[in-house]
């Protein structure tokens, strides 16, 4: 009966440690950071027990599937940071340019999608001036 337990112990504590790297890597590793520019389309902060900022970023200028035509392609992504959420918030229709990290899963309180936005690097309001503050990880560029 000793030499039973001892196995059983040794295959749950490896079955501990691949479900923890597993959880690991699925949620928690970065599989990509980037930038992406567009037009701040919407910016949302909405949920039913997490409430989190959800956004969308229109890049237009992308070839068509048809000749001369133009698709726009929508980033759709999560905010984590209040304070770059407030900034974000005061931006719809303007154009950004937003760094972000990609996730192989989604977490209920860090947002709904894949693609967590962290700081702006840049709001452009064409012909107004934006008295905007930009955020970086909570402190102000």
């Amino acid at each position: 009966m000793k030499t039973s337990t001892k196995v059983i112990s040794i295959i749950v504590a490896i079955l501990l440690v691949v479900a923890a790297i597993f959880c690991y890597f699925k949620f928690f590793f970065v599989l990509g950071e980037g930038v992406k520019a567009g037009e701040l389309n919407r910016l949302v902060y909405k949920g039913w027990v997490f409430k989190t900022y959800e956004g969308r970023l229109i890049q237009a200028g992308f070839r068509g599937s048809k000749q001369g035509s133009i698709q726009s392609n929508e980033f759709n992504f999560s905010v984590v940071d209040k304070a770059v959420a407030d900034s974000l918030m005061r931006c719809s229709g303007k154009m950004v340019e937003l760094k972000y990290r990609e996730y192989n899963g989604i977490l209920p309180w860090r947002g709904m999608e894949r693609f967590v936005v962290y700081e702006i690097l840049s709001i452009d309001s064409g012909r107004y001036s934006s008295e905007v503050p930009i955020f970086s990880s909570g402190e102000e560029i």
